[in-house]
């Protein structure tokens, strides 16, 4: 099975008719869990410039990474990591990255009250680092928000269902990582720069570079999902399949840097409010059976899932960076 391509200008025109894209992604949501998207209107010269500027920090010595380390982020939980400094499924990432989130000043309410995961950016002493990134992720922020209004009327739900009730202040992360290239003796084991997983998440919004690498798991077959040109690739996480009850299921997937280049991939998480106590949705209306059992990848139920959306976060990121986990507490 192919990942479908998916034009979504309809979801930003007043006078367009939603009605076929949002079939579109409805179909791609249950039967892929992934799809790429086309007509997003996001600026060439401004994904051009986020790359440059990525591979100007990345390609700096690791003691001037370090300036901006994660440590010093506090429970903001924003700055860099150094490479194997992240796990998934408890095995470190052959990968480096940044991480960023909604930059809020001191005095913001959540800040003031120490809430984790709510403060500032730590940028790159590179010239325009923070323009670009505030600015990348107001364009990603506006395609979350158009995509969450199809998925949810792909449920037969009002178009603002989802920020009325669970992202009307969504979280919004983003990622910039580096796949350095693999080397001998080990270069084989080092081709996995993350292994299979699902996002905890509502909504991811990738951008890749050209060499790719991204694989998905459709229908028990591992597909390649490669680079296309001025297409983000979406995917949905956890959470989503969690409130419609596995009517949109989060699909496994990895990365397998089969390159000899460097690879730099920029996902963009978009979620719910931190405080959010996330129910599912009623799709009685819907032929779907929310009693249905299936086994995930990792064994784990999601329909078991209680509490609020920052208490889940937090644990689940506590996993992903174990040694920095007093941070958040």
């Amino acid at each position: 099975m192919k990942i479908p391509l998916i034009d979504i200008s309809p979801l930003f025109l007043r006078n367009a008719d939603p009605g076929p894209v949002v079939r579109e992604i409805t179909t791609a949501c249950r039967e892929v869990g992934f799809f790429y998207i086309r007509g997003h209107s996001v600026d060439v010269q401004l994904q051009q410039r986020l790359e440059q500027l990525s591979w100007k920090f990345f390609n700096q010595p690791l003691a001037k990474k370090l300036e901006i380390s994660m440590d010093l982020g506090g429970k903001a939980w924003r700055g860099y990591f150094p490479l194997e400094g992240e796990l998934t499924s408890g095995k470190p990432d052959v990968k480096e990255g940044l991480y960023f989130a909604e930059d809020l000043p001191e005095d913001h309410p959540m800040v003031s009250a120490g809430v984790p995961l709510h403060g500032s950016n730590l940028y790159p002493d590179i010239a325009g680092f923070d323009q670009v990134i505030l600015k990348y992720m107001q364009c990603m922020t506006g395609i979350g928000a158009a995509l969450m209004q199809g998925m949810a009327l792909g449920l037969g739900l009002s178009g603002d269902y989802f920020r009325e009730r669970l992202m009307a202040n969504p979280i919004k992360l983003f990622r910039i990582f580096h796949y350095p290239v693999p080397t001998p003796p080990q270069k084989e084991a080092q081709q996995w720069g993350v292994g299979e997983h699902t996002d905890y998440g509502m909504l991811t919004i990738l951008k890749q570079d050209k060499v790719g690498g991204l694989q998905v798991l459709s229908r028990e077959k591992w597909i390649d999902a490669p680079y296309v040109e001025n297409c983000f690739i979406c995917n949905i996480g956890d959470m989503l399949d969690y409130l419609t009850g596995g009517y949109y299921r989060s699909t496994p997937h990895r990365v397998f840097n089969k390159s000899d280049s460097g690879r730099l991939s920029f996902p963009f998480f978009y979620d719910l409010d931190f405080n959010a106590v996330p129910l599912p949705a009623d799709l009685s209306h819907l032929e779907h059976n929310r009693t249905l059992k299936y086994q995930r990848w990792d064994g784990s139920d999601l329909q078991s899932f209680s509490g609020s959306y920052g208490e889940y976060l937090i644990e689940k990121i506590s996993r992903v960076f174990p040694l920095l986990k007093d941070n958040l507490l």
